[in-house]
Parts: C-alpha cells; structure tokens; sequence
C-alpha cells in the first residue's frame, strides 16, 4: 500500500496511489495502482493533488485516440489543484502554497494529475489564495484558461459587444459566457436541445439559441447587423453558418470541435465572408494570470460568476464514474474528483 500524503513541508512518501491508463480501451483500462511519487526536475514544481477535473481530452486518452505523442502506461490529468510540495528555491513558490496547473503536456506527454502527486514545469503554474472549497477551484483552470484566452487572446472581446458562443453547454462555453457577462457584454449561446436553453438562461445567458445545425437567421434576427465576436467550440461543420452570424470586421475563434470535425475538406480562404476575421485559440496556463484567476475567484466568492459544477466525486476510486458521466454528457458543467488526506 502507499503511504499516506506528506504535510506541508514534510518529506514525500516513496510512493503513492494514481489512475493509471494501462492500455488502451473501456473504463476498465483505469486502473488504481502504487507507483513511485514523481521526482521533480530541475525548474518543475511537485505539487499535492487536492483535486482535478476530468474532461473529454482524459477520455480521448484512456482510449488511445490522442495520436502517436501518448505512449502508455501513463497517467491521465490535463488539469489539478493542490499545494506546492517541492520547488526550487528560486521560482518564488513555498511548501504549502495554493497552486493551479494545466495542459502544457501533462496527461499526455509526462504523466497527469489524477494522482497523489503531479510535477510539472513551473511555467505553468499559477499560484493562488482563495476561500472557495477545492472541489469549486478544481473546476476551474482548463475550463477558465481555454475561456478566458479565447476571449482575449482570440477575440479581444470589449465591454458592450455582443458574443455568440457556440456549444454553449459545454464547461467551456458556461465559462465563457459568465467571464463574457462579467465583462459587460451581451452573450448569445447555443444548445442542441430545447430542454436545455432554460439551463443557458439560468447561467445568465442573454439569448439562449437552439442550434439545428444553422443559427445564422436566428441571430440575425437579433442582432441584425450580425455579432461583434464568435467563441467556435462546435467545429469545422458548422464554420460556414458561423461566419455568417458575424459582423463586417467581426471575428471568430475557433477553439473547439465538439463535433469532432477539426479539418475542412479542399478548404479555401474565400469560404470565409469579406471582412469577417478567422482566428484560433489553443493556449497555455500562461495565458491565465494570476491575477487574473485571482478576479475570477473573487467574482465567484461575491457571487459574480458561476461556477458550472456537474458533479463532485471523491477519491481516485470515482475516476471512472466521472469518466462515463463524462461521456454520456447528459449533465452540463464540470465533473470534479476530490481527494482525502
């Protein structure tokens, strides 16, 4: 058996317990094992995994369809939360201290955080204080950093325009619209379902849209003039309607596939309208300051932003509950796992 975790500031244990992916294949492939804790390299930090969430890149993962760079066994975990457990002198970061991670590789080049301990260069970690429970911060940094880079890095959205985001229910899309909402703009979002544009309303949702595979002359109804920006988490199927939801010199950042399409076909340039920008977003922690996520997490103690929790499961052992809950995606929001001391 491994041992318990360290406190802070106390030694880590020789080894510890992790979700471990195998092989390839089914929620069977998820496997609890003892492993050696990570010893941590120069200019990385180990940090104690308090919690994580479990996203679709984790199940893309566990069933070998990440593309040649993932080899196995690995430990899945593109994201986590926890407190710093070693790092070098220099880096400004102390035993004990609050820290966020994500994407940058982990879970799929070097192993992830659905795990006791996680180490991961100190590039991509954003330090931390915070009230708000670990199983509402483990929610938080990919959804957060993917949301809020697209909208400034990718869309440079402005306080009084309007955004149409589309996939909207995705945690993503939830994160986009109260960081967009917070901002001062107004947000149309998009859901295949009608039952479930009462849930984009109650998320504070300007104009929820059930989306049939065109959108173009619902929005134009509203707007019409077309939208100032488009958060594109649908995909390549859907791009030429998008384009024409959008303004002259209006843009469109493409972060997501939901649909699965990231490619088109024979594409040519003159697909996209004149004066419509096309862009993308697929950035790193780095993109999520800390002070930043310290607004973020202040807005979310004020009640300001909504945190889109689906579920909270506890100990490694609900990893593949999560995962499969993951996959139905019957629930809107985040699934998170929480680990005991």
């Amino acid at each position: 058996m491994s041992q318990p975790p360290a406190a802070a500031g106390d030694p880590a244990p020789a080894t510890m317990r992790a979700v471990v992916v195998t092989r390839p294949g089914g929620l069977d492939a998820l496997q609890i094992q003892d492993v050696p804790v990570p010893v941590r390299k120069p200019g990385w930090v180990r940090i104690r995994v308090k919690a994580f969430g479990v996203n679709e890149s984790e199940v893309t993962t566990r069933k070998g369809e990440s593309g040649a760079e993932v080899t196995y066994p690995r430990i899945p975990g593109i994201e986590g939360v926890g407190l710093v457990d070693d790092a070098d002198e220099d880096s400004g970061l102390r035993p004990g201290q609050q820290v966020a991670t994500t994407m940058g590789g982990m879970g799929r080049l070097y192993d992830g955080a659905y795990a006791q301990y996680v180490t991961v260069p100190a590039t991509q970690v954003i330090p931390f204080r915070t009230t708000p429970p670990w199983d509402v911060v483990g929610a938080l940094p990919e959804m957060f950093q993917t949301a809020y880079g697209s909208l400034t890095t990718g869309l440079e959205l402005m306080p009084g325009q309007t955004l149409l985001i589309r996939g909207g229910t995705s945690t993503v899309g939830l994160s986009a619209a109260t960081l967009a909402k917070d901002l001062g703009a107004t947000v149309l979002s998009t859901t295949r379902s009608r039952e479930r544009a009462g849930e984009l309303r109650a998320a504070g949702i300007d104009h929820p849209l059930v989306d049939n595979g065109t959108i173009a002359d619902q929005v134009r109804e509203l707007m019409p003039d077309g939208v100032d920006a488009v958060l594109e988490l649908v995909g390549c199927s859907v791009l030429a309607d998008t384009f024409r939801t959008v303004r002259r010199h209006g843009t469109v950042c493409f972060t997501g596939a939901l649909a699965g399409q990231w490619t088109i076909p024979d594409f040519s340039p003159f697909l996209i309208p004149g004066g419509v920008r096309l862009t993308s977003y697929g950035g790193q922690a780095a993109d999520l300051p800390a002070d930043v996520f310290a607004h973020q997490l202040q807005a979310i103690t004020e009640g300001r932003l909504k945190v889109p929790v689906a579920k909270v499961h506890h100990g490694l052992e609900q990893v593949r509950d999560a995962q499969a809950d993951v996959e139905s995606g019957t629930t809107p929001g985040k699934h998170v796992v929480v680990l005991g001391d």
